[in-house]
């Protein structure tokens, strides 16, 4: 079964974006892209919220509109993954993408259990809180960058109980990123 995945860049205190889903302070130097890049090359499929699927459309048409190397890798190995898109206002989407048709626990199951290596990824604020809600969640991925934002979208929902973890790997980038990957104790 293919672990569950929630991988993100957060603020020192603890916000996916800022006001007005502000994400400038999170675009990665030429190492973490490259990170990234090798990260992105384990995913098995992705399912996201409408606002992320939408972000992440720009990868769509990255050879029309980029020129850095990096860069164009990531939309290489983006464009193919098969993405579930949530949403409740989009009645068509594009790419290697479909809207789901069934709940999110049926459709990460459905995802986690097919063959092959790798790991299903989630993202999307609304959407990864009711995977936490559900206890879906096998992984925590963070990309704490060295910024205070003061509000925005919180990387973790209020929980009505705490959630145990191990840290599984940690590494500090040149750029003052810090990842820390963290595992259910289950």
């Amino acid at each position: 079964m293919l672990p569950v995945i929630y991988s993100m860049s957060v603020s020192l205190d603890g916000f996916t974006a800022g006001p007005h889903d502000d994400i400038s302070w999170t675009a990665p130097d030429t190492e973490l892209m490259r990170f990234h890049n090798e990260q992105t090359r384990q995913v098995a499929a992705h399912v996201c919220g409408r606002k992320l699927y939408e972000t992440m459309l720009v990868w769509e048409t990255a050879e029309q509109t980029m020129t850095e190397a990096d860069d164009l890798e990531f939309a290489r190995i983006w464009q193919p993954i098969p993405k579930v898109v949530f949403s409740r206002t989009l009645n068509a989407v594009r790419g290697n993408a479909r809207l789901a048709t069934t709940d999110l626990a049926n459709e990460l199951n459905a995802l986690c259990n097919r063959s092959g290596d790798g790991v299903v990824a989630i993202d999307g604020a609304q959407l990864t809180a009711a995977a936490i809600a559900e206890d879906l969640i096998d992984e925590y991925r963070l990309f704490v960058c060295p910024v205070i934002i003061g509000s925005g979208i919180s990387y973790f929902p209020p929980l009505p109980q705490s959630l145990e973890l191990q840290l599984l790997e940690s590494r500090t980038f040149s750029s003052r990123v810090v990842y820390l990957r963290y595992g259910r104790v289950r």
